[in-house]
C-alpha cells in the first residue's frame, strides 16, 4: 500500500490514538510493515515508562523565587504615568484644588515667558547689572581678605591679574592645603607604624 516508512509525527499520531480519515492508512501500514511495527512498539514502551514516572510539583513559593530574580524592564512612558498618578489626589475637592493651583502656576509661567520674550533687552540688562555687582562685591571681599593676609603687594597682584588671578591663586591655595594634609597624614601613619 504505502512504500515509505512512517515519519515520527505519524508514529505520534498512532500513539496518541488519533482518529480520522488520514490515520487509518497509517495504521494499515504499521500492521503490514515490520520495521514500522518495531518503531511503534519502541515508542509505546517509552511512552509507558514516561507515564509511570512520578509527577513532580514545584513548591508553592517556586514562582515567587523565580520572579524575584527576573529583571522586569518597565517602559519609560509607563514609569512616567505611574509617577504622575502618585501625585494626583483621589478625592474630588483635592483634585479641584490641585487643578486650580497648577493652572495658576502655568498662567504665571506663561505670563513671565511672554514678558521675557517681549522685554529681553531689559532682562539682559538686569542680568548683566546683577552679574557686574556680584563680581565687584567678590573682588572687594577678596581685596579685603588679601589685603589683610598679604598686605599691599598681594593687593597689587590682585588688581593686575583680576578675577582669573584670584581663581588661580585660590586653586594654588587648595592644592597647597591638600598637599599639606596628605603629607601630615603620611607622617602620622609612618609614626604610628614605627611605634608598633
Amino acid at each position: 500500500m504505502n512504500h515509505r516508512h512512517l515519519l515520527p509525527n505519524e508514529i505520534d499520531l498512532l500513539l496518541d490514538g488519533e482518529v480520522g480519515f488520514g490515520v487509518s492508512p497509517l495504521r494499515a501500514h504499521a500492521d503490514e510493515c515490520a520495521d514500522c511495527q518495531a518503531r511503534l512498539a519502541r515508542s509505546r514502551r517509552v511512552v509507558d515508562v514516561l507515564e509511570d514516572l512520578q509527577h513532580f510539583a514545584p513548591s508553592p513559593r517556586f514562582a515567587d523565587r523565580v520572579m524575584a530574580q527576573v529583571q522586569i524592564i518597565e517602559p519609560w512612558h509607563v514609569a512616567v504615568l505611574d509617577t504622575a498618578r502618585r501625585f494626583v489626589p483621589r478625592s474630588v475637592p483635592m483634585r479641584t484644588l490641585m487643578t486650580a493651583t497648577a493652572s495658576a502656576v502655568a498662567l504665571a509661567l506663561t505670563t513671565g515667558a511672554v514678558w521675557l520674550a517681549l522685554h529681553a533687552d531689559v532682562a539682559l540688562y538686569s542680568f548683566n547689572l546683577a552679574a557686574g555687582r556680584a563680581r565687584s562685591a567678590l573682588m572687594d571681599t577678596a581685596a579685603s581678605v588679601i589685603g589683610t593676609a598679604f598686605g599691599q603687594s598681594g593687593l597689587d597682584v590682585l588688581r593686575s591679574s583680576g578675577l582669573r588671578g584670584l581663581a588661580l591663586g585660590a586653586g594654588v591655595m587648595v592644592v597647597a592645603v591638600g598637599g599639606a594634609a596628605f603629607g601630615l597624614r603620611a607622617l602620622a601613619t609612618s609614626s604610628r607604624r614605627s611605634r608598633e
